[in-house]
Formats: structure tokens, C-alpha cells, sequence
């Protein structure tokens, strides 16, 4: 009766904007940066002697977790042929909130996955999206264990599946804005004609340096997409950061296009990438921009990948039912969730 999932975070975006679909139609969109060190841990016990959809949650502030946990508790139930009950859920992790890590998303997550392994049930990436979009409007494609996709993240499904996987990059990351959380679902970018050809563009652009394994080409588009995010969220620190790598021998600036944490690009095959990261981080010291951890830009392990296509739903994972999900690290059960604290790896 008990069960346990798990989630990976992410650090921002590669790109964010306006994007078509298969019918021609404007969505929303974007691709993250996974960052598979730090996530959300979920334990769910179902609990008879409560009512149906009666969810403790600890921390208690965790609502849109425990709507997760509701609206999963439904599903397993009529899947599994058994009453619903209430119970009881347990979150612990390392992602800070509000800065742009998909802390919320992954609890949630990590809940549909707990609950769903206390009722025995295989859930879809496709039936997390659906789940985790009605608990909390938007949802990062964290169901997705790291691959690239370009993800309509208020419909909860992929536009486009990028590649196989990122090509190899390493990522030094920082804090901008004083590390201040942002109101993510209160952003409201006013996209016109042009800039559905200018991200179409950026898309474009990132599927061929996907496909090429080019990371100084994923850089260059990270970059122009964080300079067209300047009208909607704005980063002080950005030419600051540009800068900073230029002189380091950064492929690219990427950013939490609705959070504050950002970092720079660096080509993990480099013979100087040691040197590179070093200079990197002392001129952003002297810059007065915090930095936070050095971090690879795809998960240590390379998940099965669901055979998604363009426009459609996201495809079934493994008949198997298996809680922890290939890519995904323990959270330590302990570890309370700071601010803007971020451990360094």
C-alpha cells in the first residue's frame, strides 16, 4: 500500500516562445535543460480510513502536489477495479522553489508516480503530462527523463521530438535577479506573427545541432533565445554573462525563460574544458553573479526513449511498472528544500 516515484529537475530552458503545431496552430512551447543531480522524492500510503481524495501532504504547503495526488488516486483506482481512498503523502527534496528548476512540477511528478506504484498501475508519460497539467497549469516534460523535446507545456504534449539526446555539454550554473522567485503562470508574453517565425527559426536551428551532436550551435541558439526572452522576463545580468563567455570559451548562455537561474555552455569534449570552467567561474565571482553548481547537460545514463513524433501525444512507457525511472537519482530523504541554495557537484 505503499509506493514511492521520483523526479528529475531542470535548470531553464534551451529555448522558449511561440510555436506551430502539425495543423498550423500557435502553442506555446519549450525545451529544457535537464539537470538529473537534484529532484523531488515522493512517498504515498494509501489510507482507507480516510475519505476519497482527503490527502495529507508533509510539508503541508505542497497543495498542487496533493491535487496530483487526487486526480492520480482516480485514475489507478478505476484502473486497478478498486475503491478510492485517501492517504498520505511525504515530499523531500533539493530544488529550490520559484527560480526556475520545475520544482513543483517534479514534486508533482514524483507524486503521480508514487501513487501510481502504491495502486500496482503503469502510467504513461502521456497520463502524467494530462495529470500534471490539471494540477498545476503548466508542466515542464520532466515525465520524459531528460530527452530533448519541444513540449506544449500548458496542453501537456510534444510538439516535436529534437533527437536522441543533447550532445555532450557542461553547464556552469548561476543565479541572476538575487535569486528572487518569479510568478511563473503570472508571465503573459504578447506574441505577434514575427515572433512565431523567429522561434520557428530558433527550432529549426536547434533540431539540425541536435541531430549534428553540434554544441557550439546549440550554444548560439540557447543565446538568441535568452536575447528574445529579454522583453519578457528580463536579466540584468545577461551581456554581463555573454561576456563572461566570450572570455572563457562558452558555446552559449541559456536561462530560465520564467525563473532566474541561467549558466553557460561549455563544450564537454574540449581539451581545456577544466581550464575553461575555472575561468568561467572566477570572472563571475569578480562579476558579483553567484554561481551555483557544474553539472552535465543530459542525464550520467541514457534512458529508453519513447518513439514520440511530432504533434502527438507522448507514447507509453514500459509495460514494467517501475516507480524509479530510468535516469533518476535518489533525492536524500532528509534534505529540506532552501530558497536559492543550490549544492555545488
Amino acid at each position: 500500500m505503499i509506493g514511492v516515484g521520483h523526479a528529475f529537475g531542470h535548470h531553464g530552458e534551451l529555448i522558449q516562445g511561440l510555436f506551430l503545431d502539425d495543423d498550423g496552430k500557435p502553442c506555446r512551447g519549450l525545451v529544457t535543460l535537464p539537470a538529473p543531480q537534484v529532484g523531488a522524492h515522493a512517498e504515498f500510503r494509501r489510507d482507507g480510513e480516510l475519505p476519497a481524495g482527503r490527502i495529507l501532504v508533509d510539508p503541508a504547503d505542497r497543495r498542487k502536489a496533493a491535487e496530483a495526488a487526487a486526480l492520480a488516486i482516480g485514475e489507478c483506482a478505476t484502473r486497478a477495479g478498486v475503491p478510492e481512498t485517501g492517504g498520505r503523502l511525504r515530499l523531500r527534496g533539493q530544488l529550490p522553489v520559484g527560480i526556475g528548476m520545475g520544482s513543483s512540477t517534479a514534486d508533482i511528478i514524483a507524486t503521480i508516480r508514487a501513487v501510481a506504484a502504491a495502486y500496482h498501475c503503469v502510467l504513461s508519460p502521456a497520463d502524467i503530462a494530462r495529470m500534471a497539467v490539471r494540477a498545476e497549469t503548466a508542466s515542464d516534460p520532466l515525465m520524459l527523463a531528460g530527452q530533448p523535446v519541444l513540449f506544449a507545456h500548458r496542453e501537456g504534449r510534444v510538439l516535436e521530438d529534437l533527437g536522441a539526446a543533447l550532445p555532450p555539454l557542461t553547464v556552469v550554473g548561476c543565479l541572476t535577479g538575487g535569486a528572487e522567485p518569479v510568478d511563473t503562470l503570472g508571465l503573459r508574453p504578447a506574441y505577434g506573427p514575427d515572433d512565431v517565425t523567429q522561434f520557428e527559426a530558433l527550432r529549426t536551428r536547434l533540431r539540425a545541432a541536435i541531430r549534428d551532436g553540434d554544441c557550439a550551435a546549440v550554444g548560439q541558439v540557447c543565446t538568441d533565445s535568452s536575447v528574445l526572452n529579454q522583453r519578457v522576463l528580463p536579466k540584468a545580468e545577461l551581456d554581463t554573462l555573454r561576456e563572461i563567455a566570450d572570455e572563457a570559451g562558452a558555446v552559449g548562455v541559456q536561462v530560465a525563460h520564467s525563473g532566474n537561474v541561467a549558466g553557460l555552455l561549455f563544450d564537454a569534449t574540449h581539451p581545456e574544458l577544466a581550464r575553461q570552467v575555472h575561468r568561467c567561474r572566477v570572472r563571475m565571482q569578480h562579476a558579483g553573479i553567484p554561481t551555483t553548481r557544474v553539472f552535465p547537460a543530459r542525464p550520467a545514463a541514457s534512458p529508453a526513449r519513447p518513439a514520440a513524433s511530432p504533434a502527438r501525444p507522448i507514447m507509453k512507457e514500459s509495460r514494467r511498472a517501475r516507480p524509479h525511472q530510468p535516469g533518476h537519482r535518489h533525492s536524500r530523504p532528509g534534505a529540506g528544500r532552501g530558497r536559492a541554495r543550490l549544492p555545488e557537484v
